[in-house]
């Protein structure tokens, strides 16, 4: 039986890429199981066409750059900037009656087609879009949409060879060679974007592209409460453990948006700590006045030396005078004993790993490839674990732990997926009984301090600040004795 499938429009919006100003239609086509995401710049004629094509062609003959000027290019872009007068000029001798607006269009899109990756680039101007992926030459270039998940486009490349252009391309950037020898590569751009590729035949199908996108707007609390990833009341109580040092561990599978909540989770770091983050691409993002030192991972050059992993710059972070370490995923043994040895010596850390539950944290933590002592556990005081509902794409605090001293996890909030919310399921213990040992806190005032920043995180949905640096702004004003009675007032 044939199953009818219905058409219609879904979502439409507009984006700037390159001053080409860019329409997206999303809709749902009767020969397609998954909507498609049908981009659309500004039409030209097939004239139009030939004689863009005729001054890319002319560009290569009118601009001369020998192999020594390419090699001391030290700006990526270098190369570009240098064309970009000689394009400006050939775009007015064969348009000479054109008006400025069209004149600019046409010099924008001569560039992105010489020196961008056509259409690939566009996408990775769209702020919606979180994964650009190329699987062949011979289907369309899939997009990962915010809100609508997977989606085919309706762009596609010329070949496979235009495939491992686009790939080279990239690594050239960054110093990355992609050849037969070396068919896989994983580069972090100047923009903080990631991309992978393989060649065939090391992918049967065809060459493959993956781009990740960095958030161009990193995602803060207000942000993570306002969608309902999390409560208020929940986000308090792991801002109370944050603001006396008590290290946490974010836990989750792919993409339920760990760093991202750890990345909204440092705004509760008070103005006066020193900060050491440690990543292998970089994500996070600390409002500006913080004592912060950004640390990213190096790959081997071609010679298969200059690596500089996550344990070299854990390692060195403990010679740094650190209040706070933050670490991007925790993968290996070495890595995690040197991050609890650091909890031990007085360090507060915070990082990542992947699991999808509180008891399967400690189970991966405790065998292999992690394979810390269990004894170890309890100087880790809290694990909040992230989850995805892979049906419709939304990302929530899943639950919220404390280690007990026989190093079992305890679950003090959980998140109920009928009811779409996160409920308070225990009391905490080993929590209540660390901060009271070190702070001398009562149980009323501990309520109290929760009510108290429960009413500052609400005020901040209200008043939608929900950039990386007014929230901190706030937060510092709280740690700092600011005038916050007035502000929530």
């Amino acid at each position: 039986m044939e199953v009818k499938r219905e058409s219609g429009i879904l979502d439409t919006y507009q984006f700037v890429a390159n001053q080409l100003t860019i329409t997206v239609t999303i809709q749902r086509v009767p020969d397609s199981y998954v909507p498609v995401y049908h981009l659309n710049t500004r039409s030209i004629s097939p004239t139009t066409e030939l004689v863009i094509e005729r001054i890319r062609q002319d560009l290569i003959s009118t601009v001369e750059l020998g192999p020594v000027d390419i090699a001391e290019q030290k700006d990526p872009n270098a190369l570009q900037k240098r064309f970009d007068d000689t394009v400006q000029k050939l775009v007015r001798k064969y348009f000479p009656d054109t008006d400025d607006k069209t004149i600019s269009f046409l010099h924008a899109l001569v560039m992105q087609r010489s020196f961008g990756l056509g259409e690939l680039d566009s996408l990775m101007y769209d702020s919606q879009l979180e994964e650009v992926a190329v699987n062949n030459a011979e289907e369309p270039v899939w997009v990962y949409h915010r809100k609508w998940g997977w989606l085919r486009t309706n762009i596609k490349l010329k070949n496979e060879e235009q495939a491992k252009h686009y790939a080279s391309s990239i690594g050239r950037k960054v110093g990355r060679q992609l050849n037969i020898l070396e068919p896989l590569m994983d580069a972090n751009l100047s923009t903080g974007d990631r991309v992978n590729a393989t060649l065939m035949p090391i992918s049967a199908q065809g060459n493959t592209i993956t781009m990740r996108k960095f958030a161009s707007k990193p995602w803060t609390i207000t942000d993570m409460i306002s969608t309902g990833t999390i409560t208020p009341g929940a986000a308090a109580f792991i801002w109370e453990a944050m603001q006396y040092e008590l290290s946490v561990l974010i836990s989750g599978g792919t993409a339920t948006g760990k760093t991202s909540f750890l990345n909204s989770l440092c705004a509760f770091f008070p103005p006066n700590q020193r900060i050491i983050s440690i990543e292998d691409t970089r994500e996070l993002q600390l409002p500006k006045f913080l004592q912060w030192i950004p640390m990213v991972t190096r790959l081997p050059n071609q010679e298969g030396k200059g690596a500089v992993d996550m344990l070299a710059l854990l390692v060195n972070s403990l010679r740094m005078r650190p209040d706070r370490i933050l670490v991007g995923e925790i993968r290996r043994k070495r890595e995690a004993e040197v991050l609890f040895e650091a909890i031990h010596t007085g360090h507060s850390v915070y990082a990542t790993v992947h699991a999808n539950n509180a008891e399967e944290t400690i189970t991966r933590l405790t065998n292999p490839p992690i394979e810390v002592p269990k004894s170890m556990l309890p100087a880790l005081s809290m694990i909040v674990v992230q989850t995805r509902n892979r049906r419709t794409g939304i990302r929530r605090t899943f639950q919220v732990a404390e280690i007990t001293k026989e190093s079992e996890p305890r679950v003090l909030m959980q998140y109920d997926l009928r009811k779409d919310k996160m409920q308070n399921i225990a009391h905490s213990k080993s929590i209540m009984d660390t901060l009271h040992l070190y702070t001398g806190i009562s149980g009323s005032e501990l309520r109290s301090h929760l009510n108290e920043k429960e009413k500052i995180l609400k005020w901040l949905v209200k008043k939608n600040l929900n950039t990386v640096d007014s929230v901190g702004d706030v937060m510092a004003q709280y740690y700092t004795g600011g005038k916050l009675s007035k502000l929530l007032s």
